[in-house]
């Protein structure tokens, strides 16, 4: 594995990578973009890559990679002092604090293997990981001026499921904290459950969980997504391929309400249901199914029940990753087995439409917007 000290020369190759892309900053509010594509190392990634849009060329373009940033499986910014927060997936995870320009403000352990999710509540300056393979959730402190992380405090989430070769245990997959900021929910895989923290955000400290809500025995709920205005969740099942859609609760808890396939009729294949997304209008939710390599879009009724609307083929192999850009109208799909990044239209109806740009970033498996 890389390791992740922060050497000048690194530090240095981050900020050239930056500033590899001038229009961003210069033309930012005409259209640029700026994204982050994190990568696995045993898929070729060679760190950190910046992927930038210039509207005056219509083009994207991938910029060289920071190095000594391997396998962010997943990140967050907006932390105290502008800091950006990177995962390290692997047997012994770390959570690392950067500042603008990529230098490393802090580095810290998530007490459990493979961290694959990062949550943070701005406000209160706190963070919170979920480890896949240890089944827990490792929460922080944040220092308010630096956005350091504390030492962790651990939760163990508890449970099994049918398939012995993927729920043998607890597998945290995903975190959130509730709009009301009473709640961090965790989404178990291995424990077909979504567990609920009850968080005070003056104290800066979390209760121990309880179960919130039961999945179908074998489902494997890996992903949860928010409607924008109604307190409805929804949840994509990894196993199962399906998306359910649950009423939230004031008290943490979800009830199921309606359960449709992220696969097209007919289909007899292998997947495996990956990510999710509703756009900010509350009127389409967009599912990556890896295996079909497909985008899932689905059109979100009145009262946020979901309907299939589209299948498009993802522009690779294994979309394990993509980001709406809403304002811009366009969707950004990571293919992680292909080692491209693709890019979609969405059209005024929410349906995708394929370009002609599918950028190379080997082993890509997370999106974000800087």
């Amino acid at each position: 594995m890389t390791d992740w000290t922060t050497t000048r020369r690194s530090a240095l190759a981050g900020m050239a990578a930056t500033i590899a892309f001038p229009a961003v900053a210069k033309h930012a509010s005409s259209g640029a973009i700026t994204l982050i594509a994190g990568t696995y190392a045993r898929e070729g990634g060679k760190g950190l890559y910046p992927v930038a849009y210039d509207p005056r060329q219509d083009r994207w373009r991938v910029g060289t990679p920071i190095p000594g940033i391997a396998d962010a499986s997943f990140g967050a910014g907006g932390g105290p002092g502008g800091a950006y927060y990177l995962v390290r997936e692997n047997a012994a995870g770390e959570i690392a604090a950067y500042a603008p320009g990529w230098t490393r403000r802090g580095i810290v352990p998530t007490a459990g293997a493979d961290p694959c999710y990062v949550a943070i509540d701005r406000a209160s300056a706190c963070l919170a990981i979920a480890n896949y393979s240890s089944g827990s959730v490792a929460f922080y402190q944040l220092d308010k001026r630096t956005g350091v992380p504390s030492q962790p405090t651990l939760f163990r989430h508890t449970g099994s499921g049918p398939n012995h070769d993927r729920q043998d245990g607890p597998h945290a997959h995903w975190v959130g904290f509730s709009p009301d900021r009473r709640w961090l929910h965790s989404v178990d895989l291995g424990a077909d459950a979504i567990f609920a923290y009850r968080f005070d955000p003056r104290a800066r400290t979390l209760a121990e969980p309880v179960v919130a809500w039961r999945a179908p025995a074998g489902a494997g709920p890996r992903h949860l997504a928010r409607h924008p205005t109604r307190p409805i969740a929804y949840v994509v099942c990894e196993m199962a391929n399906t998306l359910i859609m649950l009423d939230a609760g004031a008290d943490g808890r979800f009830v199921t309400r309606h359960s449709v396939s992220t696969l097209p009729a007919g289909h007899r294949g292998a997947s495996q249901a990956a990510h999710i997304a509703v756009d900010r209008a509350g009127r389409r939710i967009y599912v990556s199914n890896r295996g079909h390599n497909s985008i899932a879009v689905f059109a979100l009724d009145s009262a946020g029940v979901p309907s299939p609307l589209q299948h498009v083929a993802s522009g690779g192999n294994w979309p394990r990753a993509f980001l709406l850009l809403d304002a811009e109208r366009q969707l950004v799909v990571a293919n992680e087995r292909s080692g491209t990044v693709a890019i979609f239209k969405i059209e005024s109806d929410g349906r995708l439409t394929a370009t002609d740009q599918t950028q190379t970033v080997p082993g890509a498996v997370f999106l974000d917007r800087i």
